[in-house]
């Protein structure tokens, strides 16, 4: 993990410097966010959406229409160009990855900004369970499981998980311990949603990740599956709306919200 600022990291991204995931920075700084754009026709369905689905996609901030900056969680962040890569989807394919989105705002786009697991990475880690992908400098791997999620209007998703292996010494001593800290942390996932073999939800394979890069799993660990924001371009490729603008997994918006502030947010 890295001790530079919030504002130097949102400089680097802005001015294309910085275009790779974002785990592992900003000790110094604040909570990490995804975030999304629809067109203003699918903005009641999508708020329906993530507020029935708190668990993989914790609703943090709405835009206003049309408004690329999110005045609430941060000075001067401009949402078309302060995430390390984008994807944008075009009737639910994904058809670009860019590191600047201005060529795609409308007036008729809403910004949505979702809680993000690297929030509570830092206070993981400190608590002893090993941040793989850091260590090993990769995006965190992040799987479709096969639990569907309840459907809103034509968005519909299997739930996806993040992974991140956790030590068996004590194995019922850390997992509470990892599941009482993100209790802490609602805005960001909050606890684990399962703790244990992958095959019982749905997952067979964990070095193929659906998105992300595989970690090794060592001996005397076990892994933990946290829902993830992930679960809405999934489900973007089901309701495949004219467009729509997301991060790429992995590379979040880094806001101006501390991290303890962040764990206080019920």
């Amino acid at each position: 993990m890295t001790g530079d600022t919030v504002k130097n990291i949102r400089d680097r991204v802005r001015n294309g410097e910085l275009s790779s995931h974002t785990a592992g920075l900003c000790v110094l700084g604040s909570a990490p966010d995804k975030r999304g754009n629809c067109p203003r026709s699918l903005c009641r369905h999508v708020f329906c959406l993530l507020s029935e689905k708190p668990l993989p996609c914790p609703l943090v901030d709405v835009g206003v229409t049309g408004d690329p900056l999110l005045t609430r969680l941060g000075a001067d962040i401009d949402i078309r160009t302060d995430v390390p890569r984008y994807n944008v989807y075009r009737d639910g394919r994904l058809t670009d990855s860019p590191k600047d989105i201005s060529k795609y705002w409308t007036d008729d786009l809403v910004a949505f900004a979702l809680g993000c697991s690297f929030t509570f990475e830092r206070a993981l880690a400190e608590a002893g369970v090993p941040m793989r992908h850091i260590e090993e400098r990769k995006t965190v791997p992040m799987f479709r499981t096969g639990f569907e999620t309840k459907p809103e209007r034509e968005f519909s998703a299997m739930l996806v998980v993040s992974v991140r292996p956790i030590p068996t010494k004590q194995v019922t001593k850390q997992v509470d311990t990892v599941t009482e800290l993100c209790r802490n942390y609602p805005f960001a996932h909050g606890p684990p949603f399962h703790v244990g073999h992958s095959g019982e939800i749905g997952m067979s394979n964990l070095s193929r990740p659906d998105w992300g890069d595989p970690v090794e799993v060592h001996g005397g660990e076990i892994t933990a599956f946290w829902a993830c924001g992930v679960t809405t371009q999934a489900a973007l490729e089901s309701a495949r709306p004219p467009i729509a603008i997301t991060h790429r997994p992995g590379a979040m918006l880094i806001t101006d919200i501390p991290e303890q502030e962040a764990r206080l947010i019920e």
